[in-house]
């Protein structure tokens, strides 16, 4: 059986490139240092290091280190995490999902606690749809999800709308039925009227043809109703809207940077050079959002998710407001 400390004879003869240091490091003599690499080798069917001119990896050596030091480093967390929830008692479970920025994800955490809630608050990030089967489950008290989705029994606070911005390659496109400005836009600018190109369409202002991008969207799964309502508004004006699937606001900036895709976002600080963000107002793609917890689970570490709720939901609406 594979064990922690297999993990820390590898690590520790990787890093040090001597058995008696390796030894010392972990706190066990040579010989038992000895057999446990040659225990993990076994169990891992290769052949860790080379030992013929001095100690150092082989290739399948080198390649596995970083899962070993992965792995040493969440067993770590683990145990850290177990004694914080032994020591702190009650917490407040909270998921938020990723589209939420930064910024306004830590108002949120921070609402019940600001209104005198002693419990400890611990956040997770996750898709809409894991949001909504842990909260369902009782492993997240509340969650903040995108709205539309399928509740399946939970109560669910008002919507949020929070206002977005296209972020486009400079001097490119946007998304279908969206204009854009023909000079540089502001940070906080609008999209104007007359623009002369987009997403989707087959031509400019005057009919000349235009270069098509693609809107860069996170996978469906994550929240299908929410994405279908986003992309369906996109093609409102009977456009055809193409997508590229990305698996964050991070990895769909770096293709606006490229000029390969749009993006549209809630982060009012996201942007990167030679990339222009305007407000997606032409249409309106508002990033919707509700709080959501479990009314059968009312008790168990939020005294009143329902008053916890309205905190977030409040903290949701002024972050909109701003």
């Amino acid at each position: 059986m594979l064990t922690e400390r297999h993990l820390e004879i590898f690590v520790a003869l990787a890093e040090e490139e001597h058995f008696g240091a390796a030894a010392q490091r972990v706190g066990i003599t040579q010989p038992p240092l000895s057999q446990g690499l040659r225990r993990l080798e076994a169990l891992l069917g290769v052949r860790l290091f080379e030992r013929e001119r001095g100690v150092f990896l082989t290739e399948e050596g080198a390649l596995l280190l970083p899962h070993a030091r992965r792995a040493l480093a969440a067993l770590a967390e683990l145990r850290e995490t177990g004694a914080r929830e032994h020591a702190d008692g009650r917490r407040l479970r909270l998921g938020l999902a990723p589209e939420v920025p930064a910024p306004l994800a830590a108002d949120v955490a921070a609402a019940p606690v600001r209104a005198g809630d002693r419990a400890r608050i611990s956040t997770v990030t996750a898709p809409t749809a894991s949001l909504l089967s842990d909260v369902a489950s009782g492993r997240l008290d509340l969650a903040v999800v995108r709205h539309p989705s399928v509740l399946h029994g939970l109560a669910a606070g008002q919507v949020v709308l929070l206002p977005t911005w296209i972020l486009t390659p400079a001097g490119s496109a946007t998304p279908a039925g969206s204009a854009t400005p023909a000079g540089p836009a502001g940070p906080d600018r609008p999209a104007d009227s007359g623009g002369a190109a987009e997403v989707g369409g087959a031509a400019g202002a005057g009919g000349a043809a235009v270069r098509r991008l693609p809107v860069a969207v996170r996978p469906r799964g994550e929240a299908p109703a929410a994405h279908d309502l986003f992309v369906d508004t996109l093609a409102s004006r009977g456009r055809r809207v193409e997508t590229v699937v990305v698996a964050d606001e991070r990895a769909g900036l770096a293709l606006v940077a490229a000029g390969q895709a749009v993006l549209v976002t809630a982060d009012e600080t996201l942007t990167a050079s030679r990339v222009e963000r305007r407000r997606a107002t032409d249409p309106p793609l508002p990033l919707r959002l509700r709080v959501v917890w479990n009314p059968r689970r009312s008790g168990a570490a939020s005294e009143d998710p329902a008053a916890t709720a309205r905190l977030l939901e409040n903290a949701l609406a002024e972050g909109a407001a701003r």
